[in-house]
């Protein structure tokens, strides 16, 4: 065979493997080109790709994640025609629970997922956004303001509350309890209700009280000349004032607390008594006469004081009606015993001793009788 002939054979098998190479070529070409699905928050693209991995056709595509993104299948995950791609952006929550600050990340576009992402569903809480707001890639900031029950005695009752108030002024406001300015109440009006908490508010009023008290009058003398001396009467008759006091009284739930005098005033001045005593000498009581003789006296009322009128009455050393002693009978004349004489005979002895002595000393308890 000559040089043509060899030429022929070489370019030939040039030729078959060209072909070969490219028919190898297309058949590559058609067996790793894939057809992809990107969803992004949501947004689907579709992506041809000969990417062999998640990563790389996201690389492919300048499609970053980000530390907080979550992607679906991971990067290292083999890629596959008809795959669906899925990213959802990592969105930054700025909470602030009961006044404490904290940081989640989410993936939910919805602020009641991404509340269920960080575990702070918190059914009743009281939010600062609403629950169906979106959450945009920037973050949210968030107030959340959760329920608390508190117990609060007043008024003798107590009243179980549920609230998100963020003051316990609110909390009470909220239920219509009223704090007046004097009350004290348990807790600062001004902190957060707690859970469990138990508030007690005593209602504390005051005012005034008058009391009313007698002021004694005093007593005064005068001289008056127109009384005897030892001689007194009532020239001006006492009368009490009053007193009036005034209190600052103060009561907790009612009873008593402090009491604090604020006035004293008398409002009626008492009214001396003046008694008036004599200054007028007495004058000497004339001298008393009596009868010298002895006829006319009531000689029967003395002997009824002295005997009981009986002739032979005897007591002790006395005899008869006059009841003499015998020492004394004898003197005026008479013999043996009183009692033994005759009514006649003792009562003229009885009249000789008038005359004679002072009757004053013979009858003291009696003698007066005589000029009855």
């Amino acid at each position: 065979m000559g040089k043509p002939a060899i030429r022929k054979i070489v370019i030939g098998a040039v030729y078959a493997v060209v072909t070969a190479a490219v028919v190898a070529g297309t058949t590559a070409y058609v067996t790793f080109d894939k057809t992809v699905h990107v969803s992004v928050d949501g947004q689907l693209v579709n992506v041809h790709s000969y990417a062999r991995s998640v990563g790389q056709v996201l690389k492919r595509e300048g499609i970053t994640v980000g530390e907080h993104d979550a992607l679906s299948p991971a990067a290292s995950s083999a890629l596959h025609d008809g795959e669906t791609i899925t990213i959802k952006r990592g969105r930054l929550l700025n909470l602030i629970v009961d006044g404490n600050a904290r940081q989640v990340w989410v993936t939910a576009t919805s602020l009641d997922e991404a509340l269920a992402q960080a575990g702070m569903r918190a059914p009743g809480a009281a939010l600062s956004v609403d629950r169906s707001a979106r959450v945009p890639l920037g973050g949210l900031s968030v107030d959340i303001d959760l329920p608390h029950t508190i117990t609060v005695q007043v008024d003798g009752q107590s009243h179980v509350l549920v609230t998100t108030k963020t003051t316990l002024r609110d909390a009470l406001a909220e239920a219509g309890i009223t704090v007046n300015p004097g009350d004290t109440v348990s807790s600062p009006l001004d902190q957060r209700p707690r859970d469990g908490e138990g508030v007690v508010i005593v209602r504390v009023t005051s005012g005034q009280v008058q009391e009313s008290a007698p002021v004694p009058f005093t007593t005064q003398t005068k001289p008056d000349g127109s009384l005897y001396i030892g001689a007194k009467k009532v020239a001006q008759a006492g009368k009490n004032g009053t007193r009036v006091r005034t209190y600052q009284v103060v009561y907790a739930d009612g009873k008593q607390t402090s009491k604090k005098l604020v006035s004293d005033v008398v409002t009626v001045q008492p009214v001396p008594q003046v008694i008036a005593v004599g200054t007028k000498p007495k004058p000497k009581p004339a001298p008393k006469i009596y009868p010298t003789r002895a006829d006319g006296l009531n000689w029967a009322a003395l002997a009824r004081c002295e005997s009981g009128g009986r002739p032979n009455a005897v007591h002790g050393p006395f005899y008869g009606m006059y009841q003499f002693r015998v020492g004394t009978w004898q003197a005026v004349g008479g013999t043996g015993l009183p009692s033994d004489a005759s009514a006649s005979e003792q009562t003229y002895r009885a009249q000789l001793l008038y005359q004679r002595s002072n009757w004053q000393t013979q009858w003291p308890t009696c003698g007066h009788l005589l000029f009855s």
